[in-house]
């Protein structure tokens, strides 16, 4: 069974930091891109960050650059969100995802990727 496993949210304050994983599983990703969205209560699902399993790029929403870090663990399946100077602003349920198409494509068609996670919830607050 194919699966994306998000863990690592919680409550914390503005400015604060906080680190979400993502684990992979029941497939072989070494050509997939892998991607953080997240979605705020009311809106609609947004790209957050990307990148290539079998590579180094990285690609990040502009209202998260210089603030958040995605990387990955190819030897353990998971992928991870390093986040910091959080604002209210990023209060939302992220979630990992994974595709076979480009990093470009994923951060226009966030809504359309083949594989899923069940969601994070990372609440900040002052």
């Amino acid at each position: 069974q194919v699966q994306l496993v998000e863990s690592g949210g919680g409550l914390v304050q503005t400015g604060g930091s906080l680190r979400l994983s993502c684990a992979a599983s029941g497939r072989t990703f070494s050509t997939y891109t892998m991607g953080w969205f997240r979605q705020a209560p009311g809106k609609e699902r947004e790209f957050v960050a990307a990148i290539r399993w079998s590579g180094t790029s990285t690609y990040y929403a502009d209202s998260v650059k210089g603030r958040f870090t995605i990387s990955r663990d190819t030897a353990k399946n998971t992928m991870f969100l390093q986040m910091s100077s959080l604002k209210p602003e990023d209060t939302a349920v992220y979630y990992c995802a994974a595709d076979r198409r480009s990093p470009v494509y994923i951060s226009v068609v966030g809504a359309h990727l083949e594989i899923w996670g069940q969601g994070t919830l990372v609440t900040v607050s002052s």
